[in-house]
Formats: C-alpha cells, structure tokens, sequence
C-alpha cells in the first residue's frame, strides 16, 4: 500500500490536484483555507478584501503576539461589512475548488481554519470526512481527530479539551493517528520562522503512550523545529506545508 499525507493546503488546489498521484489513497489533515498567506501577504482572504498594506500590519501584528491589537485593527476593517456573510462567500469559493481537486479515495479531516458546516456540500463521492472516527485503509486502522485547541488566535474550529480528549478516546485502538496538530511535545510544536510555540494536545501525547500506534502524523507548525521523532513506539511525522512544498509525504507498507 502506498498512501500520500497532505496538511495545511491553504488554498494550494493546484498541487493538491496532484497529490495523489501514484497512490492508493490520499490522507488530507486539514487548513484548506487560506485566509491570509504569511509568506506572500497577497494572498488569501485578508489581502483580497482590505489591501496587502492592511495584511502587512495584520501580519506584523500577530507576529509580534499583540493579538489584543491586531483584533482591533481588523474591527476597525470589518466595520459596515458583514464579516460573517463575506468571509462565507470566500471560503465557499475556496472549497469548491478544493474539494474537486481531491482524488479518490480521499480520507479527510478538519483543521483548526476550517469552516466543518460546510465541508457537507463540498465533498465529492469518494471524499470521506472523519473526525473523532476511524477508517480500514489497506488494512490498517486510521483514526482521525480533527480541529485545534483554543489560542489567542481564535480560528474558526478551534475547541476546548474536554471535547477533543473525547474524540481522541473514541478512536480506540489505531495504527494510524491522523491529528492536525502535534502532540505537546516542544521540539514538536515550536515554529522556527514564527518563533513560537503553537499549541499541541496532551490528550494526543497520552493516547501515544497508551495506544501506542505505529504512527502519528499531523501537521498546523509550518515550520517546526523537529519534524520527526518517536515516542515511545509511535513515529510521529509533521508531513509538512503542503501550501509551501506542493509535495505529499508517502507511507508505504
């Protein structure tokens, strides 16, 4: 079996498209959105709606972790637009080109930029959406958990911890854990172009120790300090910035 593993697209539909090239299955672990490219403040739905000026300011700002600031800032924007059916229309736009650029099969789950009510309208026959759930994949037991914990950020799927211990419990046993974000490790979480550190989950970091799968991946620390190390019995791969690189990461067994 040969399986591809995407995460963070963020709008990268073009190279999606050729994702699964020579595989099995295609794995996607989330962020298809791309509301603001902090590589190229052009892009995304930021730049789209206010002007790169406004999405340097918006960029340094975070960046700078004045997070209390940079809400104002994009209030003062938002003003007399209504953000909720704007934003809507955007990312609308976004996933009808990315979810037809997913092959088949495709397995998927949400990241922490994600907007999941919608994902319904979107996903073809042959892209199957799971969080909190598993699938047989070349007869191995994947579990996928979607979604991020709650930042100062304040994305759209981000939940608290009591609902995502509960999804990564209701996995069971797996040979494959499919996260979008790392487990709490600091070598595992910490962004070395951001400088800091996003945030991973505990219950994740338990889950290895006592389910003890042959592998972790996930993705959300575009670029992280440590993109591989085992834990315990378990490989954990970040399997990159699919926006930046166009390249999947390949498990074969």
């Amino acid at each position: 079996m040969r399986v591809h593993v995407v995460s963070d697209v963020h709008g990268n539909s073009a190279d999606l498209g050729k994702a699964g090239e020579g595989a099995d299955a295609l794995v996607c672990l989330g962020d298809l959105v791309l509301y603001l490219d902090y590589a190229d403040h052009s892009r995304g739905i930021f730049p789209d709606l206010f002007g790169v000026e406004n999405a340097d300011r918006i960029v340094a700002l975070r960046t700078a972790r004045r997070f209390t600031e940079a809400r104002a800032f994009a209030r003062d924007l938002w003003a007399g637009i209504d953000r909720e059916a704007a934003t809507e229309r955007a990312v609308r736009k976004q996933y009808a080109e990315l979810f037809a650029a997913f092959p088949t099969p495709t397995y998927a789950t949400y990241g922490n930029v994600d907007v999941p009510p919608l994902w319904p309208e979107y996903a073809p026959e042959g892209v199957r959406v799971l969080d909190g759930e598993t699938a047989d994949i070349g007869g191995w037991r994947f579990g996928f958990v979607g979604g991020g914990l709650r930042t100062p950020m304040r994305t759209p799927y981000e939940i608290d911890e009591e609902t995502y211990a509960a999804k990564v419990a209701a996995l069971g046993e797996v040979d494959v854990l499919c996260t979008h974000i790392p487990p709490e490790v600091p070598e595992l979480c910490y962004d070395t172009v951001a400088r800091r550190f996003e945030r991973g989950s505990t219950h994740l970091l338990e889950a290895l120790h006592e389910v003890r799968p042959r592998y972790h991946l996930f993705g959300h620390v575009h670029q992280p300090l440590v993109r591989r190390m085992r834990i315990g019995a378990t490989e954990c791969v970040n399997v990159g910035h699919f926006n930046a690189t166009g390249t999947p990461w390949v498990l074969e067994w």
